[in-house]
């Protein structure tokens, strides 16, 4: 399931050819593959919504699926929950940061400079009980990166960073 997730975001990132304009903002997306509910640290991302209508599931036909987080990717913020059976939440979320107690448990998160609001929340994201994994797409640069129990490693076939 993550790597069908990884490789839509991929495709997402490839398919815009406007990443060296300065002007121009790039889609941007945060999956959550949760592997049990993350209602007690999940807020509501207002009327920001996967449109289930649309695509219930990461294992829809790749075009659906594809066509969706496209569309997502381009007008709604926050992160995009799939249940652990691929499974895609309606609601958008904002994660909530980690308590005082849950960062005494963590050693030293690889915070990199590179990393906006959405990185780093994914990677917090990645170290809970609950969570399976996280996948980031940047609106600045295109930058695919998977997040997995507090480390990260960047999509090579995504990774167009131009500096």
């Amino acid at each position: 399931m993550l790597e069908r997730i990884e490789a839509c975001v991929a495709d997402i990132s490839h398919g815009f050819e406007r990443w060296d304009d300065p002007y121009a903002r790039g889609p941007g997306l945060y999956f959550v593959v949760e592997r049990d509910s993350m209602a007690e640290f999940a807020a509501p991302m207002g009327t920001n919504r996967w449109p289930v209508e649309d695509c219930r599931s990461v294992f829809a036909e790749t075009d659906v699926f594809l066509e969706t987080a496209q569309k997502v990717a381009l007008s709604c913020d926050g992160a995009v929950v799939v249940r652990n059976d691929g499974t895609i939440r309606e609601e958008m979320v904002r994660v909530k940061q980690l308590s005082a107690d849950e960062y005494r448990r963590i050693n030293d998160l690889p915070y990199a400079e590179w990393m906006g609001t959405r990185h780093m929340s994914a990677l917090e994201t990645s170290v809970r009980e609950e969570v399976i994994a996280a996948v980031t797409l940047s609106e600045e640069n295109g930058r695919v990166t998977v997040f997995i129990d507090g480390a990260f490693e960047d999509s090579p076939a995504a990774f167009r960073v131009t500096d």
